[in-house]
Protein backbone atom coordinates (compact mmCIF):
# COMPACT_ATOMS: atom_id res chain seq x y z
CA UNK A 1 0.00 0.00 0.00
CA UNK A 2 1.04 3.41 -0.75
CA UNK A 3 0.30 6.77 0.86
CA UNK A 4 0.22 9.47 -1.56
CA UNK A 5 -1.09 13.26 -0.57
CA UNK A 6 -4.01 14.39 -3.87
CA UNK A 7 -4.67 17.94 -3.46
CA UNK A 8 -7.62 17.48 -5.98
CA UNK A 9 -11.15 17.37 -4.99
CA UNK A 10 -12.73 13.77 -5.58
CA UNK A 11 -13.32 12.43 -9.50
CA UNK A 12 -16.72 11.51 -8.73
CA UNK A 13 -18.50 14.45 -8.21
CA UNK A 14 -18.13 18.17 -6.64
CA UNK A 15 -20.73 17.13 -3.96
CA UNK A 16 -18.67 14.54 -2.22
CA UNK A 17 -16.06 16.28 -0.22
CA UNK A 18 -18.60 18.64 1.51
CA UNK A 19 -19.95 18.49 4.67
CA UNK A 20 -23.93 16.36 5.52
CA UNK A 21 -26.37 19.39 6.08
CA UNK A 22 -26.92 21.37 8.78
CA UNK A 23 -29.94 21.18 9.30
CA UNK A 24 -31.42 20.07 12.83
CA UNK A 25 -33.26 16.89 13.11
CA UNK A 26 -33.69 13.73 15.51
CA UNK A 27 -33.46 11.31 12.48
CA UNK A 28 -33.15 7.85 13.43
CA UNK A 29 -29.63 5.74 13.40
CA UNK A 30 -29.40 4.57 9.90
CA UNK A 31 -26.27 1.22 10.49
CA UNK A 32 -26.57 -2.69 9.19
CA UNK A 33 -28.14 -4.97 11.88
CA UNK A 34 -24.74 -6.24 12.38
CA UNK A 35 -22.57 -3.65 12.65
CA UNK A 36 -21.00 -3.81 15.89
CA UNK A 37 -20.14 -7.43 14.69
CA UNK A 38 -19.24 -6.87 11.29
CA UNK A 39 -18.55 -2.77 11.19
CA UNK A 40 -17.94 -0.44 10.19
CA UNK A 41 -15.97 -0.56 13.64
CA UNK A 42 -16.43 2.22 16.61
CA UNK A 43 -12.66 2.54 18.51
CA UNK A 44 -14.05 0.07 21.47
CA UNK A 45 -15.07 -2.64 18.92
CA UNK A 46 -12.19 -2.83 17.04
CA UNK A 47 -9.75 -6.02 17.83
CA UNK A 48 -6.59 -4.48 19.11
CA UNK A 49 -4.39 -6.13 17.66
CA UNK A 50 -4.96 -6.59 14.18
CA UNK A 51 -2.64 -3.87 12.61
CA UNK A 52 -4.21 -1.00 11.01
CA UNK A 53 -3.05 2.15 9.54
CA UNK A 54 -3.63 5.07 12.08
CA UNK A 55 -5.30 8.36 10.11
CA UNK A 56 -6.44 10.00 13.59
CA UNK A 57 -10.30 9.93 12.63
CA UNK A 58 -10.18 6.42 10.46
CA UNK A 59 -8.59 3.51 10.97
CA UNK A 60 -7.34 1.54 7.77
CA UNK A 61 -6.62 -2.29 7.58
CA UNK A 62 -4.25 -3.21 5.01
CA UNK A 63 -5.19 -5.27 2.43
CA UNK A 64 -3.60 -6.81 -0.79
CA UNK A 65 -4.28 -4.74 -3.83
CA UNK A 66 -5.23 -1.76 -1.72
CA UNK A 67 -4.05 1.81 -2.70
CA UNK A 68 -4.94 4.94 0.13
CA UNK A 69 -4.72 8.58 -0.95
CA UNK A 70 -4.94 11.54 1.75
CA UNK A 71 -7.22 14.23 -0.10
CA UNK A 72 -5.97 17.89 0.66
CA UNK A 73 -7.55 21.04 1.39
CA UNK A 74 -5.48 23.61 -0.82
CA UNK A 75 -5.82 26.39 0.87
CA UNK A 76 -6.13 25.46 4.48
CA UNK A 77 -3.71 21.85 3.94
CA UNK A 78 -6.44 20.24 6.17
CA UNK A 79 -6.95 16.29 5.28
CA UNK A 80 -10.62 15.99 4.18
CA UNK A 81 -10.86 12.49 3.10
CA UNK A 82 -9.17 9.63 2.85
CA UNK A 83 -9.51 7.99 -1.20
CA UNK A 84 -9.12 4.08 -1.25
CA UNK A 85 -8.11 2.34 -4.67
CA UNK A 86 -9.65 -1.11 -4.68
CA UNK A 87 -11.19 -3.73 -6.86
CA UNK A 88 -10.59 -1.31 -10.48
CA UNK A 89 -13.11 1.17 -8.04
CA UNK A 90 -12.36 3.97 -5.82
CA UNK A 91 -13.76 4.37 -2.38
CA UNK A 92 -13.74 8.17 -0.37
CA UNK A 93 -14.48 8.41 3.10
CA UNK A 94 -14.93 10.90 5.50
CA UNK A 95 -15.65 10.35 9.37
CA UNK A 96 -17.85 12.89 11.14
CA UNK A 97 -18.84 13.70 14.78
CA UNK A 98 -22.71 13.05 15.66
CA UNK A 99 -25.02 12.60 17.91
CA UNK A 100 -25.56 10.56 21.00
CA UNK A 101 -29.16 9.56 20.16
CA UNK A 102 -29.29 10.17 16.47
CA UNK A 103 -28.57 9.64 13.14
CA UNK A 104 -27.12 11.99 10.06
CA UNK A 105 -27.49 9.53 6.94
CA UNK A 106 -31.06 10.24 6.64
CA UNK A 107 -30.33 14.60 6.38
CA UNK A 108 -27.52 14.12 4.17
CA UNK A 109 -28.99 12.14 1.75
CA UNK A 110 -31.43 15.02 1.17
CA UNK A 111 -28.90 17.26 0.62
CA UNK A 112 -26.95 15.19 -1.87
CA UNK A 113 -30.21 14.71 -3.88
CA UNK A 114 -30.60 18.72 -3.79
CA UNK A 115 -26.30 18.80 -5.04
CA UNK A 116 -27.02 16.31 -7.93
CA UNK A 117 -29.84 17.58 -8.74
CA UNK A 118 -28.61 21.16 -9.43
CA UNK A 119 -25.74 20.17 -11.24
CA UNK A 120 -27.94 18.59 -13.92
CA UNK A 121 -27.68 14.75 -12.66
CA UNK A 122 -29.93 12.34 -11.97
CA UNK A 123 -30.15 10.27 -8.56
CA UNK A 124 -32.18 7.45 -6.85
CA UNK A 125 -32.45 5.86 -3.66
CA UNK A 126 -32.67 2.25 -3.63
CA UNK A 127 -31.85 -0.62 -0.47
CA UNK A 128 -27.91 -1.65 -0.61
CA UNK A 129 -26.16 -4.21 2.03
CA UNK A 130 -25.15 -1.34 4.17
CA UNK A 131 -28.97 -0.04 4.00
CA UNK A 132 -30.30 2.74 2.43
CA UNK A 133 -27.78 4.43 -0.50
CA UNK A 134 -28.11 7.18 -3.37
CA UNK A 135 -26.78 6.13 -7.24
CA UNK A 136 -26.09 9.11 -8.88
CA UNK A 137 -25.25 10.07 -12.37
CA UNK A 138 -23.55 12.59 -12.56
CA UNK A 139 -22.21 15.60 -15.31
CA UNK A 140 -18.71 15.77 -15.48
CA UNK A 141 -16.72 18.04 -17.83
CA UNK A 142 -13.83 16.70 -20.40
CA UNK A 143 -11.66 17.24 -23.16
CA UNK A 144 -14.51 15.57 -24.95
CA UNK A 145 -16.96 17.35 -23.52
CA UNK A 146 -19.84 16.85 -20.97
CA UNK A 147 -19.94 13.33 -19.86
CA UNK A 148 -21.65 11.37 -17.14
CA UNK A 149 -20.24 9.20 -14.43
CA UNK A 150 -21.57 6.70 -11.74
CA UNK A 151 -21.25 7.79 -8.33
CA UNK A 152 -22.72 5.59 -5.31
CA UNK A 153 -23.05 7.41 -2.09
CA UNK A 154 -23.53 5.40 0.88
CA UNK A 155 -23.38 5.86 4.72
CA UNK A 156 -23.32 4.41 8.49
CA UNK A 157 -25.01 5.93 11.58
CA UNK A 158 -22.47 4.86 14.33
CA UNK A 159 -22.05 5.77 18.23
CA UNK A 160 -21.61 9.65 18.31
CA UNK A 161 -19.66 9.32 14.43
CA UNK A 162 -21.38 8.85 10.68
CA UNK A 163 -18.95 7.61 8.29
CA UNK A 164 -19.62 8.41 4.72
CA UNK A 165 -18.31 6.70 1.42
CA UNK A 166 -18.46 7.42 -2.27
CA UNK A 167 -18.00 4.76 -4.59
CA UNK A 168 -16.75 5.14 -7.95
CA UNK A 169 -15.39 3.23 -10.67
CA UNK A 170 -16.49 -0.99 -11.39
CA UNK A 171 -18.20 -1.50 -7.80
CA UNK A 172 -21.03 1.22 -9.17
CA UNK A 173 -22.42 -1.76 -11.08
CA UNK A 174 -20.29 -4.82 -11.02
CA UNK A 175 -21.53 -7.20 -8.08
CA UNK A 176 -18.49 -8.62 -7.79
CA UNK A 177 -16.30 -5.31 -7.17
CA UNK A 178 -19.36 -4.13 -5.02
CA UNK A 179 -19.08 -6.94 -2.50
CA UNK A 180 -15.27 -5.63 -2.48
CA UNK A 181 -15.55 -2.31 -1.42
CA UNK A 182 -18.29 -2.76 0.90
CA UNK A 183 -16.06 -5.17 2.95
CA UNK A 184 -13.42 -2.71 2.73
CA UNK A 185 -15.86 0.07 3.95
CA UNK A 186 -17.09 -2.00 6.29
CA UNK A 187 -13.18 -2.70 7.83
CA UNK A 188 -12.55 0.85 8.85
CA UNK A 189 -12.43 1.49 12.42
CA UNK A 190 -13.62 5.17 13.54
CA UNK A 191 -11.92 7.09 16.45
CA UNK A 192 -13.96 9.47 17.75
CA UNK A 193 -12.36 10.32 20.97
CA UNK A 194 -13.86 12.05 23.59
CA UNK A 195 -13.47 15.36 23.23
CA UNK A 196 -16.42 17.50 22.36
CA UNK A 197 -17.07 18.49 18.62
CA UNK A 198 -20.25 19.91 17.47
CA UNK A 199 -22.45 17.55 15.22
CA UNK A 200 -21.60 17.31 11.63
CA UNK A 201 -17.49 18.22 12.22
CA UNK A 202 -15.55 16.70 10.31
CA UNK A 203 -13.25 14.00 12.65
CA UNK A 204 -9.23 15.12 12.45
CA UNK A 205 -7.69 13.36 9.65
CA UNK A 206 -3.81 13.19 9.72
CA UNK A 207 -0.81 11.22 7.88
CA UNK A 208 -0.10 8.01 9.23
CA UNK A 209 2.65 7.74 11.71
CA UNK A 210 4.13 5.16 9.41
CA UNK A 211 3.36 4.43 6.22
CA UNK A 212 1.63 0.82 5.58
CA UNK A 213 2.05 -1.37 2.58
CA UNK A 214 0.36 -3.84 1.23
Amino acid sequence: MTDDESQSTPETSAVEAEQPATEAGQATKSAPADRETAGPFDEAEANPVRPYIDLGGIKILPREGLNLRLEVEEQTKRIVAVGLDYADSTLQVQPFAAPRSSGLWEETRDQIRQQVKQQGGRVEEREGPLGPELLAEVPVAGADGASKRLARFVGVDGPRWFLRGVVGGAATSDVEAAAAVEDLFRSIVVVRGSSPMPPRDLIPLRMPSSPGTA
